[in-house]
């Protein structure tokens, strides 16, 4: 196959991370508002219990990841990039919008929590789908050599999709102010999905089939059944690779990004609209790191960067969210300080994340990719990464240290690092264009 990069490619990037920023948007705007949540689908008499069961229900959400990358990896691969990619978002975005429609607790009782289990349920699967999709569609629009850089933008996307969702609700509570927004107006920011989703249809309606997916479909080269292919056959062993790998990033990205909200909300007693400040404002100052680290990965090579991450993740966490703890104590806040150790957490995802989506487009070949690239990320960072807010507020809840909650966070990370030395292969210089070198 040519290395042929087709003229449109930047565009196809700013609408494939465009479209994941809402997804994720539409993900995180559940995590964020936790705390409301809690008492208005769960019963209020033991508020601990009720925010450890909101927060079980985010965790539920990416535990059914894989079962999403599981179908719509296979989808993808069988039937093309493009549709499987639109169904995914509209999933995802009409299970969000429809959260802003459920009746509370008050008003119809346990049915309130089941259906807002569904909808978290849908939001999952289709979450599970879209990414890998998102990684292979933009993959295999860019040429070999810039891979890392290209890829790079797409994973701010969910950096950016906390962003959105913490703007929406700053906004939202400014203006309506702190006690409508606790009675009714929480609801507004799951609403705003509804919108997002014509916005993004928009966007993604005029994508064309990934080339490399055209060209081995024209061929007949496609996978009769790429389950068999990816899990029952030697490529399974490079899903585990890629698992391992991906393990580490997930509990890295949501240690440094998602715990730092929760650190805030639940350890520090900040209230909503001051962490949402901190870790906005943190987000923003960090969130081109994943471009810039992507870009080196191109350079030197994909394994040092992860790894990198991987290591001053374990060594620093602790330093850094005690840190965090001794400047943000309510009344007194040195907000220049803890936007700058956000930062720093935030950079750290930049090394794990930036280089990711190249290194699994790599590792995989084409009539495979979609599942292959699927499953290890929604296991490694739907379960590995998706439950580090369970495990280190729970931990936290039950111990009051921020040491024991961290174990969870340095733990996964610095095995991660050990196992991926000796396992994780360089795959910079894996030419995807070219269908019999792009083999794991």
């Amino acid at each position: 196959m040519a290395a042929h990069v087709p003229a449109n490619f930047r565009r196809v990037i700013t609408a494939a991370a465009g479209g994941n920023v809402i997804e994720w948007y539409d993900f995180y705007i559940f995590g964020s508002l936790a705390a409301i949540l809690s008492v208005k689908f769960f019963e209020k008499s033991n508020p601990v219990a009720a925010l450890l069961s909101t927060i079980a229900l985010f965790t539920a959400g990416f535990l059914v990841r894989p079962l999403g990358a599981f179908l719509f990896g296979w989808l993808g691969d069988r039937v093309g990039r493009k549709y499987t990619f639109i169904m995914t978002l509209v999933g995802m975005a009409l299970g969000t919008g429809a959260i802003g429609l459920i009746p509370t607790f008050e008003s119809i009782g346990l049915a309130a929590a089941f259906i807002l289990f569904g909808l978290r349920m849908i939001q999952g699967l289709c979450l599970g789908g879209s990414y890998g999709g998102a990684i292979t569609y933009v993959a295999e629009h860019v040429s070999d050599e810039r891979r890392g850089y290209y890829t790079g933008w797409l994973q701010t996307s969910p950096t950016l999709g906390i962003v959105l969702s913490l703007i929406v609700i700053i906004a939202t509570r400014t203006y309506v102010g702190e006690a409508a927004f606790n009675a009714w107006a929480w609801r507004i920011p799951f609403l705003f999905s509804f919108l997002l989703v014509f916005v993004t249809l928009y966007m993604r309606i005029s994508f064309e089939e990934s080339p490399v997916y055209a060209e081995i479909k024209a061929k007949g080269q496609t996978s009769r059944n790429p389950w068999r292919e990816a899990f029952l056959s030697s490529n399974f062993k490079f899903v585990v690779i890629a698992t391992i790998v991906v393990l580490g990033e997930g509990v890295v990205w949501y240690s440094s990004q998602f715990w730092a909200l929760y650190f805030l909300q639940t350890v520090a007693k900040l209230d909503t609209l001051t962490t949402a400040y901190i870790v906005g404002a943190g987000l923003i100052i960090g969130t081109p790191t994943l471009i810039f680290f992507g870009w080196l990965s191109d350079i030197i090579g994909r394994k040092p960067v992860i790894l990198g991450g991987f290591l001053l993740a374990a060594v620093t966490y602790y330093p850094l969210y005690t840190w965090l703890g001794s400047v943000t104590h309510p009344g007194n806040i040195n907000y220049p300080i803890a936007i700058l150790i956000v930062a720093i957490l935030v950079a750290y995802v930049g090394m794990v994340y930036g280089p990711i989506g190249a290194f699994l487009a790599e590792f995989f070949p084409a009539k495979i990719r979609y599942t292959a690239v699927s499953m290890p990320y929604m296991i490694g960072n739907g379960w590995g990464g998706g439950l580090v807010p369970f495990i280190t507020t729970a931990a936290y809840t039950a111990t009051g240290s921020v040491a024991y909650a961290l174990i969870y966070p340095i733990a996964v990370p610095a095995i991660c690092f050990v196992l991926s030395l000796f396992l994780m292969p360089e795959t910079r210089k894996m030419k995807i264009w070219e269908p019999e070198a792009a083999t794991a």
